[in-house]
């Protein structure tokens, strides 16, 4: 189960990286595009101002929409790996003088709590994608139905949700064994 639950993170990590990084290169086009399309209306009255509006050249329709749903998705996407790897933030001013067994039982019980806490989001992100599913909602420029970004993320959102409870467990049999099982952060 270790090395599912590893490899499952790990490549919702690989996919959400590759999604933003076809995001950045989308939205970079799109503010060249703008940018290009603004200087040809400035210099409409030159031969390149006319060259630039006669291109065509302007911004990506609907970028802003697509950058919506694929940073909703990213974000999903990365909480397996930093659930898995321990790397969330975590203030632990008052807790790191505590005796390594006290603080391994207190950190099974912040798992347990973020676990829950990330199976409720993804239960309420199934919600939501049922709702737009039923109503049949559009994006405004692109037109394609809302609840196919909620379907992304609640995919995501359930390989996070199958993390957090594998390292609630993982944390719990370490506290109880004192046997590390998952990566230190």
């Amino acid at each position: 189960m270790h090395r599912v639950v590893k490899w499952l993170s790990r490549m919702s990590a690989v996919i959400g990286g590759l999604v933003l990084l076809v995001l950045v290169v989308l939205t970079t086009l799109s503010i060249i595009g703008r940018e290009l399309s603004k200087l040809g209306h400035a210099m409409s009255d030159g031969w390149l101002g006319g060259l630039i509006l006669a291109s065509g050249i302007d911004e990506i329709n609907g970028s802003y929409e697509l950058t919506e749903a694929g940073v909703a998705f990213a974000i999903f996407a990365f909480f397996p790996v930093c659930q898995f790897y321990g790397n969330h933030a975590t203030v632990d001013v008052f807790t790191s003088a505590l005796p390594r067994r006290a603080l391994a039982w207190l950190c099974a019980f912040w798992e347990i709590v973020l676990a829950l806490v990330i199976v409720f989001i993804s239960l309420r992100l199934y919600d939501g994608m049922l709702r737009y599913l039923g109503n049949g909602e559009t994006t405004l420029f692109l037109q394609f139905p809302v609840w196919w970004s909620y379907a992304a993320s609640v995919g995501a959102a359930i390989i996070a949700s199958l993390t957090a409870v594998y390292c609630a467990y993982a944390r719990v049999v370490e506290a109880a064994t004192g046997r590390m099982i998952l990566p230190e952060g």
